[in-house]
């Protein structure tokens, strides 16, 4: 495996230099984010009801953890008529930790997202986000979750009529307690450290793949979240392009103490930002723990998928 798909440690992953105009307000907002998500973290975790394993063996390490998981799925079940995606699956991902969701295609990964969201229903099971349980919630209720969790999707989802400026904006204004000036300097800051700097007056349409996935993350961070689901974020964009989300990932969840999903077929990129995985294979939580202990797993299907990603990586 090349060096430059090595997993890197977070102080690696250098942040694009904030212009002086904007550092400042930048750097506020940034730390007040990080101070709220150390307290949330905290206070979801004393919540937490998990039970330590929830039916894998592989989760046993959950026992002697200092705090509770902030996300988790217990035994959380989902079908489409006749087809059932998710059976029995449980996982759960500590405050300011990376789980990645690994599992070929079609096998619950973006399903398991969208439960969290809120977006679709389990059939049965239970899903925690942030000491609460979100099964029975109304959609008022979840909107109140979603300001905690936000979702960075696949095509970006940004507003095609606005700008790139307005777009990262949006949150902040409709929260309300900023002037517009402060606005556009967190604006600019923001698309600075995500990479895309000066694009503020861009449409979305103007931008490619990766740029548009920079945007949506500079847009969710607006938001503050204390947790961020990224859905496939290298699928459809180049290797470099790849790297750079990957190191921009790792750096906003060391900075910020953000808790993140990922959901991946990236094997590189998986090793690259995971504390845990999930291996689903249909509709089963196949393993749950360090991509170590993935790696040591004499699984038949894990192993095949191991060495299908080896044969279909550049060396």
């Amino acid at each position: 495996m090349s060096d430059e798909f090595e997993p890197k440690h977070p102080e690696d992953a250098a942040a694009p230099e904030l212009t002086p105009d904007v550092a400042p307000k930048v750097e506020e907002f940034m730390a007040e984010t990080a101070l709220a998500n150390e307290a949330e973290g905290t206070a979801a975790a004393e919540d937490s009801h998990f039970a330590a394993g929830g039916g894998l063996e592989a989760a046993s390490f959950a026992a002697g953890a200092e705090t509770g998981p902030y996300i988790s799925f217990e035994n959380v079940c989902k079908s489409f008529g006749d087809l059932v995606v998710l059976e029995d699956v449980s996982f759960f991902i500590n405050p300011g930790e990376t789980l990645c969701i690994l599992g070929r295609s079609g096998v619950g990964k973006s399903v398991s997202l969208q439960i969290l969201m809120g977006f679709l229903k389990a059939d049965s099971g239970t899903v925690m986000v942030a000491g609460q349980d979100i099964g029975g919630l109304s959609e008022r209720e979840m909107q109140e979750v979603r300001r905690k969790v936000t979702m960075v999707f696949q095509n970006g989802a940004l507003f095609d009529s606005i700008t790139v400026g307005e777009n990262v904006a949006f949150p902040l204004r409709e929260h309300g307690n900023m002037q517009e000036d402060q606005i556009l300097l967190v604006v600019k800051g923001l698309l600075e450290m995500v990479g895309v700097a000066g694009m503020e007056n861009m449409l979305p349409s103007d931008l490619s793949t990766g740029m548009k996935r920079s945007v949506a993350i500079a847009r969710a961070l607006a938001a503050q979240p204390a947790a961020v689901l990224y859905d496939e974020p290298t699928t459809m964009v180049d290797p470099l392009m790849g790297h750079l989300l990957g190191d921009l990932i790792q750096r906003l969840k060391m900075q910020l103490h953000l808790t993140s999903i990922v959901v991946t077929h990236d094997m590189r990129f998986a090793e690259k930002l995971a504390d845990r995985v999930v291996f689903l294979h249909e509709g089963k939580a196949l393993f749950f723990g360090t991509m170590e202990e993935m790696r040591r797993s004499e699984d038949p299907v894990l192993r095949e998928f191991f060495e299908l990603d080896e044969l279909t990586l550049p060396v």
